[in-house]
């Protein structure tokens, strides 16, 4: 997404048509790298891989529509905090790399937001605080009861502004992003893909419509999608959960200069979305091991009745209208360093990047790095947070 739309990406030669598809043999396409699941690590993965290695040929496939799945329901919330290393580290470099590329890309559905945080008051809680934000939050504590238009801040909670926050249109972007590799890499939207077998040298992909794709490598991106029985057994030695996610929308319109409020001791927050034109609260409903293929029945009565009685302690207004949202799911590790970015076969050929704990649009740029990392060993994150352009 670093150039113009129909343009390579920021380091990408134009490809000979070969390379772009892949080199085809009936039912047969042989591609260098294949990136499985067309969200937005997905799609991230794939333009890292273009971005390195101009030239590479590269096969994006999705069961679905390009961001069909988690990415059409996230929030889209980034703002420069993690409560481990690895995030911390990972949400300092997509920090940057979205910076950089709105600076180079202003059209992009990416938007700056003010923020307040509101936690727990006590001097050993501030501390804690301040440790899981980025220096780049700058927090400031906030004078007085009132964090933000209609909220408040009770007894025992104080309130800081910081900086670093915005908001994307998640679908919309990836699929701005897919549109400007569409010269350079193949998309095959609507394909299952069946099998996976990889091999000391190469990985075969046998797909829903009987083709086979053999790639030299292959990043598996499937979001919640975890228990597909093509990957499955190469995933369940990571013990990775899915867990459902609710997100309201509050009926209250937004208004310039309405920023996100973050709740950090309960993991929540209000996101006013101004593009759609109303607020949204995401809370951490606790709802383990679901299937995203068995979450058709929308919000529940339990989802409002949780969300409700959270958010009436802050903003009793924004509680009673609460009437409605959107309700997926997204790949946890439970192990609680963060995502999971790894090799899955002795050879190195089929990774893994995911379980980003609904954060996949905010770490997506360093998932992506880590990805390429394991396929372009001698590249470094660093030398492309240095190459946007």
């Amino acid at each position: 997404m670093n150039a113009r739309a129909g343009a390579a990406p920021a380091g990408l030669a134009a490809p000979r048509a070969a390379e772009a598809a892949g080199a085809a043999d009936e039912a047969h396409t042989y591609v260098d790298v294949a990136v499985v699941g067309a969200g937005v690590v997905g799609c991230m993965t794939a333009r890292e891989v273009l971005h390195r290695s101009p030239g590479t040929s590269v096969m994006v496939l999705d069961r679905d529509t390009i961001a069909s799945g988690a990415t059409r329901r996230s929030a889209g919330l980034h703002f420069p905090r993690g409560a481990t290393e690895q995030v911390r580290r990972m949400a300092a470099y997509s920090q940057d790399w979205y910076e950089k590329l709105r600076a180079a890309r202003p059209e992009v559905p990416v938007h700056p937001l003010g923020m307040t945080v509101i936690a727990d008051a006590g001097a050993d809680a501030q501390a804690a605080l301040h440790t899981a934000y980025l220096p780049a939050a700058r927090l400031r504590p906030v004078p007085g009861p009132v964090a933000a238009r209609r909220v408040t801040v009770p007894d025992g909670k104080a309130a800081w502004t910081a900086d670093g926050c915005q908001y994307a249109e998640v679908a919309a972007f990836t699929a701005q992003l897919a549109r400007t590799m569409r010269p350079y890499a193949a998309f095959r939207e609507g394909v299952r893909v069946t099998a996976v077998r990889p091999g000391p040298d190469h990985v075969t992909l046998r797909l829903g419509t009987g083709d086979e794709v053999t790639a030299g490598r292959v990043v598996l991106a499937p979001g919640p999608w975890l228990d597909d029985p093509a990957w499955a057994g190469a995933l369940a030695p990571l013990g990775l959960r899915v867990k459902k996610i609710v997100a309201l929308h509050v009926d209250i319109p937004t208004y310039a200069g309405d920023g996100a409020v973050v709740f950090h001791d309960e993991d929540a927050f209000l996101l006013p979305l101004h593009d759609r034109g109303h607020w949204l609260f995401s809370y951490t409903c606790r709802e383990w091991d679901v299937s995203p293929d068995g979450l058709g029945g929308g919000v529940s009565a339990q989802n409002l009745h949780e969300a409700r009685e959270l958010l009436a302690g802050y903003a009793p207004e924004f509680a009673a209208r609460c009437v409605s949202g959107r309700v997926f799911c997204d790949a946890y590790n439970p192990g609680g360093t963060g995502p999971v970015v790894t090799a899955l076969d002795a050879a190195g050929r089929l990774v893994f990047a995911g379980a980003a704990g609904g954060s996949g649009y905010r770490l997506a740029p360093a998932l992506a790095a880590d990805a390429a990392d394991l396929l372009h060993p001698g590249y470094s994150a660093e030398d492309e947070t240095r190459n946007i352009k």
